[in-house]
């Protein structure tokens, strides 16, 4: 287990060499909410510290609105100096063509193949036995998060698990709160889906859909059930008013809905709040049913540039990414987990302590991002958009076309 104890780890100063050149890097991302813009700046404080500039590059929204962006500037030829990715095959075509550099010989410098876990991470980052990128954090989207003041409402105990969550649901709605919090982003009901698969199908069947693309299995009893969990969601979340996940997670925060399915970054807003895990709000990683996370997360991305300076620049920016002190600072902010597996976590809090727990005893496997294309993805989001918007679709309409994008999946 990576926790030891360890003293005032946040009040060190990063140790980084300083650059005789300096250079100024502009980092594109997405990290715009309360705690992932306080994590952001913890990242931009020790790469500025190295002597060169970090220049914000935040595009507001969500990654399906950045991305785009992101992806036309760098084909058009005005790259930036760095970019954030999920995990996974977001950046494939730009590694494919020549677009991205090659930092194996940073990995190597750094080691970090010793360091980094588990092995998918930087697994998601190789192409043809080189590495085109630097993970930031291990981000899992199994967890429910709950009010403890909007329960206590209701005359409910806390849920221990999402079953317990569901059965609550008319007290809490009889009692004027919200039961499931859920944005209108499309991206948000489609990952929704993906914890119900894991969280109650299991491992097994979730690599058999998504790792396999079995479309029997896609079409079997086991997701049914799934489809039908996403039903009773469905259900949960009429009544949602509200677009960007972080909104969402306020109406928990604020005891306006009971709960939220999102990833532990949404722990960098009740941290903002100034709210205490297991005093003011509850986690359940795996919806409290199964102790599996997903190990996707974040990764920075570096388009090859014509300017040498920026280059060594670039250098230094995944060195500083890596760094173990910067690793604790970003991600107790971010609500992630660090990539390191030599790292102290005292100051992590119990819900961030509860994922690292899980992933030391390998419960992980593969995110959807690293195991499903872009288009197949884009897809599935589709229609998980749809079912969630409209009442007059089916479960088994829905299984329907999931079973076709599943037999279609590259």
């Amino acid at each position: 287990m990576r926790i030891r104890a360890f003293a005032a780890v946040m009040a060190a100063t990063v140790a980084l060499p300083v650059m005789g050149q300096a250079a100024d890097l502009e980092v594109t991302h997405w990290w715009t909410s309360g705690g992932e813009a306080a994590a952001v700046r913890e990242l931009a404080t020790a790469f500025d510290a190295t002597g060169n500039k970090w220049v914000d590059g935040a595009i507001a929204g969500s990654g399906s609105t950045a991305r785009p962006i992101m992806i036309s500037r760098i084909t058009g030829g005005d790259p930036m100096g760095a970019t954030q990715f999920n995990h996974g095959r977001q950046a494939e075509e730009l590694v494919q063509s020549g677009l991205m550099r090659d930092l194996t010989e940073v990995v190597e410098k750094g080691k970090w193949k010793e360091v980094i876990k588990p092995a998918s991470l930087l697994d998601s980052c190789t192409y043809e036995g080189k590495i085109y990128c630097a993970p930031v954090n291990i981000h899992s989207w199994q967890w429910l998060w709950l009010s403890n003041a909007a329960f206590e409402k209701a005359g409910v105990p806390v849920p221990k698990d999402w079953n317990e969550f569901v059965a609550a649901g008319p007290k809490l709605k009889a009692a004027g709160i919200q039961p499931l919090a859920l944005g209108g982003q499309p991206w948000q009901a489609n990952n929704l889906f993906d914890v119900l698969v894991l969280s109650i199908g299991g491992r097994e069947i979730y690599e058999k859909v998504y790792k396999d693309k079995d479309e029997d299995a896609a079409g079997g009893p086991e997701i049914a059930k799934i489809f039908a969990a996403a039903d009773q969601a469905r259900e949960l979340a009429r009544g949602n008013n509200v677009q960007d996940w972080n909104q969402a997670t306020n109406l928990v925060i604020t005891g306006k809905a009971g709960g939220q399915i999102m990833g532990d970054w949404a722990q960098g807003e009740f941290q903002q709040a100034k709210q205490v895990a297991g005093k003011d709000y509850s986690c359940l990683p795996g919806l409290g049913l199964s102790e599996i996370l997903a190990t996707g997360g974040d990764a920075i991305y570096f388009p090859l540039l014509d300017d040498p300076e920026k280059t060594k620049a670039q250098d230094m920016l995944a060195q500083t990414i890596v760094d173990p002190k910067v690793q604790v600072a970003f991600n107790l902010k971010k609500g992630s987990v660090p990539i390191r597996s030599d790292i102290d976590l005292a100051a992590a809090n119990d819900c961030m302590k509860k994922g690292i727990e899980i992933i030391a005893k390998g419960g992980t496997t593969a995110s959807v991002d690293q195991l499903l294309s872009t288009d197949t993805m884009k897809q599935k989001e589709d229609l998980m958009s749809e079912f969630f918007a409209k009442a007059s679709m089916t479960p088994e309409a829905a299984q329907e076309r999931f079973v076709e994008i599943i037999g279609s999946a590259d």
